[in-house]
């Protein structure tokens, strides 16, 4: 499973010309699912997500998480994240998970961060979106399940 989270300090989701959902401060994560990804690999995604120490403390010093600063979390499916083009210029996407079993990992894993005191909001799967966001920093973290 593979998340690629962005610290924002807005973020919004648009399906044919209309804002379907939308945060202030806080992650816009990118979710994609993988072929053979469990439960586990989602337990451990949401719990790094949470905690993932990438906002400023009152030093300056990137310390705190989403939690920390009462921010919000936008998750978006994102089965590109497993393009693969090592064997050319068109991406290969047969790592990423058929659609049923993503669309399943997508509403567990917002469902693991909804747990938290945090407000979490989610794209449209299987829609054709488009993302707005004010990256902050810019501070963009990559994390993977696999690695």
């Amino acid at each position: 499973m593979k998340g690629l989270v962005q610290r924002v300090g807005r973020c919004s989701v648009k399906v044919n010309d209309e804002v379907i959902s939308s945060i202030g401060h806080g992650l816009l994560i990118l979710l994609g699912v993988h072929k053979d990804d469990d439960e586990n690999d989602l337990r451990i995604l949401a719990h790094k997500c949470l905690g993932l120490r990438i906002f400023a403390d009152d030093e300056g010093k990137m310390n705190r998480s989403v939690t920390d600063v009462d921010g919000e979390i936008l998750v978006v499916s994102q089965f590109t994240l497993f393009g693969d083009t090592r064997r050319g210029l068109r991406p290969y996407f047969g790592d990423a998970a058929p659609p049923d079993k993503a669309q399943a990992y997508y509403e567990k894993f917002i469902g693991l961060l909804a747990v938290s005191p945090v407000t979490v909001r989610g794209g449209e799967f299987g829609a054709h979106m488009v993302v707005e966001l004010e990256n902050d920093g810019p501070v963009t973290i990559p994390l993977d399940t696999r690695s």
